[in-house]
């Protein structure tokens, strides 16, 4: 990750909740301790943000503290081909007539272009996505009661009586912060609350993520490999990582861009 992509990184995190530690920029970035340590020190020179033991802080502290992980905005310029790619693959498994959940992400918002041909009963958490199909697609689109964090641009309920559980779908798809031995992980908490609801709505659970994933870790895990039906990624998957997939019993198909294919597993 290039140095001003970092800082964009570094002050969105900011903006999220009231202190950012190294550790936690390291995550978001991929980056070492010393380069977030020279980078925060460079921000903090530019007035940018504030340099506090261990981490940095907003010159302006947000009032409202958002999701953890990066924001919308940061994630959806990563990695956008591979990222094409593994949604078109998601598209096909879809037939017409179908109900399927899609959850907010920004891989799986590249799922919108090719659904804009296709009749479907779409329900999403989504605030971006529902707003693209509606304006360029025929597909019918629920969404779920709540309010919208602004910088994941997604829709969170905390009520267990809302929409959601009158919803049937034939297949959830859903990225996620990592995928690892342990399962399905996610950063932030409220993400995981509003996500295990989702998923007990739909027969098959599709994980879209790109082969960048497999190295990534975080704290909290959603659920066990055994959960994942199928799991979507690009062709840079790791061999350790297919042959993790394909102990668990998990359909794995690799999307190089343009085409996709099944890996047996």
């Amino acid at each position: 990750m290039h140095e001003s992509e970092r800082h964009r990184v570094i002050l969105s995190a900011v903006q999220d909740r009231p202190v950012v530690t190294v550790p936690d920029l390291c995550g978001l970035t991929g980056v070492s301790e010393a380069t977030i340590r020279r980078d925060i020190a460079t921000l903090h020179v530019q007035k940018k943000l504030r340099r506090v033991r261990g981490g940095a802080e907003a010159i302006a502290p947000p009032q409202f503290v958002g999701l953890a992980g990066r924001t919308f905005a940061v994630n959806e310029t990563i990695r956008i081909h591979e990222k094409q790619a593994i949604a078109r693959a998601a598209v096909d498994l879809c037939e017409d007539g179908e109900s399927i959940i899609v959850n907010g992400g920004t891989t799986t918002f590249q799922m919108v272009h090719p659904l804009a041909t296709r009749r479907l009963q779409v329900f999403t958490n989504s605030f971006p996505i529902a707003e693209h199909l509606l304006k360029h697609s025929k597909n019918t689109v629920m969404l779920p009661g709540g309010a919208i964090y602004r910088e994941q641009n997604i829709i969170l309920s905390p009520f267990e009586n809302d929409v959601t559980r009158n919803f049937y779908a034939r297949r959830m798809f859903m990225g996620a912060q990592g995928l690892g031995p342990l399962g399905l992980m996610e950063a932030d908490p409220l993400l995981i609350q509003a996500e295990e609801k989702l998923m007990g709505r739909a027969d098959e659970l599709v994980v879209l993520v790109d082969s960048s994933k497999f190295g990534t870790r975080s704290s909290l895990v959603l659920c066990p490999l055994d959960r994942i039906d199928t799991v979507i990624t690009d062709d840079g998957i790791p061999d350790r990582a297919a042959a993790m997939l394909e102990a668990a019993e998990v359909r794995v198909i690799v999307a190089p861009v343009g085409r996709a294919e099944t890996r047996s597993g």
